[in-house]
């Protein structure tokens, strides 16, 4: 029999204890969280403020009571663990219920405290309303508080996924927000070219959304930017980021790792033969980046939490480590990316030779009722093929596709594996050949030098110095918005057309969505044309890409109309 103790009662924790007594019941588990509840939903969080979710209780799965009667482990809530004594193998714990102070020895300890809300010290903070979100205390406070404002201004300072479902639950609500994200784009793990499909939904849905723009002080119900913009704030969310909560590990002598969380051993075994950690405390090796990172996922803490209490029961488990794989919801639109993106490619400096296809179609039959268009970037290695990453935006089932390449990953698989795919197909569901297996398709083309491509975000540039446009959809879907300075010829008129096309510059053709304009592509090198590009995402993903920064910075457009369908 033996005594295991958890610091940390939400997912990372929870499940390691659940996971420990299926393995055995004759151990002694006893799990300490310091807030009033265990095993509660942190990611639905932001939906009771909408009220997707109308009671703050049904965000705790689990009770303590439920815990003791259904598993045979205590949960002490409201229990501060402060201090671990390595040497005789106790620790010491707080009761904030009693005021009582005691110790309780351990032959196992977990440690999965999570991460804390990273509150920066900004000038003048002391003159708005503060908050964060992170446990169910933190966002009834948060939503009762804004319930009984008379002023309707709430600004959340923070583009990640805490902030970004922060300020679409509140705006739900109906309360005006403004979202501050001091980088020019929110949410990371989408690339620049593709989260401007999002910054418009976010737009579009009435948010106030500042990109590029950091916070610089605080005065009386307002928060004052680095350019001098104020912004009204009768109660602000700080969701910058988090950190993890590493005091107890490192007033122990656990060793810190590289990153500055918890450094732990394949098995997540700390730098203590008998103390294990999950979860946010921890820093765990990206299988892409070949480097240490921090991963705030439930996903890979439940993983963790398994892991760590097999090996504690002698079973082994093999820890291939992480790609990072996340789907959000704004507003009527669904998000999911995995692996590797351009953006975090180029700020690590990777050298890694590597393309991209960026495709937009249909998530269903079109002539199904509710199909709707699915944007889709897939990132691979050149010459090998091997599959990097993926993200998919749009109002049809994305994570769906995004998990197949995911798994593709994890398997080590290439281009040709995912056109290979064999995948579920019926019109209420799919299209024939889903828009993963379009993507391999593409890659194994680029791969094979059969077209030349460019993506739509270098294409104000081509306008901006007269590039040689070709617009190939017909003359009434032209008239209806194109491209300033492009020429209209049909597919359908092609051919007989051909004439009008120069081969001594760059041409670059586009479509609504590019399949067209691809199908032109090759016609024309067909004719002996070595000069043509085929735009990728085409009008559609144009439409997407320059909207955003043109209603918001006042520039001039570089399309006469935009097309979102």
């Amino acid at each position: 029999m033996k005594k295991i103790l958890i610091v940390g009662g939400v997912a990372g924790g929870a499940s390691a204890a659940t996971r420990l007594r299926r393995l055995s019941e004759d151990d002694e588990i006893i799990m300490f969280e310091k807030g009033p509840h265990v095993s509660f939903s942190n990611c639905a969080l932001p939906y009771y403020l909408s009220g997707i979710i109308n009671e703050a209780d049904k965000l705790v799965l689990m009770s303590p009571e439920k815990f003791k009667a259904q598993y045979n482990i205590e949960a002490r809530v409201s229990s501060e663990v402060t201090f671990i004594d390595r040497k005789n193998k106790e620790i010491e714990v707080k009761n904030y219920l009693t005021g009582e102070v005691y110790r309780e020895s351990y032959d196992n300890l977990i440690l999965s405290p999570g991460a804390k809300p990273i509150v920066s010290s900004i000038s003048g903070i002391d003159k708005v309303n503060i908050f964060t979100i992170r446990n169910v205390v933190d966002i009834d406070k948060l939503n009762r508080f804004v319930k009984e404002l008379d002023a309707k201004e709430v600004v959340v300072i923070g583009g990640g996924f805490i902030g970004v479902e922060a300020a679409e639950n509140l705006r739900e609500a109906g309360y005006n927000v403004s979202l501050i994200e001091a980088m020019n784009q929110i949410l990371k793990p989408f690339d620049y070219d593709m989260v401007q499909i999002l910054h418009k939904e976010i737009y579009d849905k009435g948010i106030n959304l500042i990109v590029g723009d950091k916070v610089e002080s605080f005065e009386e119900n307002k928060v004052v930017l680095n350019s001098g913009k104020k912004v009204k704030a009768n109660a602000v969310v700080m969701a910058i980021g988090v950190s993890p909560e590493i005091t107890l590990a490192k007033e122990a002598g656990l060793e810190i790792g590289v990153t500055g969380a918890i450094k732990v051993d394949s098995n997540y075994k700390t730098s203590d033969e008998d103390i294990y950690a999950v979860g946010d405390v921890i820093e765990v090796y990206n299988a892409l980046t070949h480097s240490m990172t921090k991963i705030s996922l439930a996903g890979p803490a439940l993983k963790q939490a398994r892991s760590v209490a097999d090996h504690i029961n002698g079973k082994k488990s093999l820890n291939k480590g992480y790609i990072g794989s996340s789907a959000i919801k704004v507003f009527d639109y669904n998000a999911a990316a995995t692996g590797l993106n351009e953006g975090l490619i180029k700020s690590l400096n990777m050298n890694i030779n590597y393309d991209i296809v960026r495709l937009i179609t249909n998530d269903k039959v079109g002539i199904m009722p509710d199909a709707k268009p699915i944007h889709f970037k897939l990132i691979y290695e050149v010459p090998t093929g091997k599959i990097l990453g993926a993200q998919a935006i749009g109002i049809g089932d994305v994570a769906k596709r995004v998990d197949i390449v995911a798994t593709l990953i994890k398997l080590g698989g290439t281009v040709e594996d995912l056109k290979d795919l064999e995948l579920c197909y019926a019109p209420p569901y799919s299209t024939a050949k889903d828009v993963v297996n379009y993507a391999g398709y593409i890659a194994s083309n680029l791969l094979n030098g059969d077209f030349k491509q460019v993506n739509v975000d270098k294409v104000r540039g081509l306008v901006e110095n007269n590039a040689y446009i070709i617009d190939v959809r017909e003359i009434r879907e032209f008239e209806n918005g194109h491209i300033k300075g492009a020429k209209n010829i049909p597919l359908s008129q092609l051919r007989e057309r051909v004439n009008e096309i120069p081969k001594d510059v760059p041409v670059y053709l586009h479509c609504r969505t590019g399949q067209r304009s691809y199908n032109a592509t090759l016609a024309l090198q067909n004719l002996g044309y070595n000069n043509i590009y085929n735009v990728t995402g085409s009008f559609l993903g144009l439409s997407y890409y320059e909207y955003y920064n043109d209603k918001t910075t006042d520039r001039e457009s570089i399309l006469t109309k935009y097309n979102f369908r």
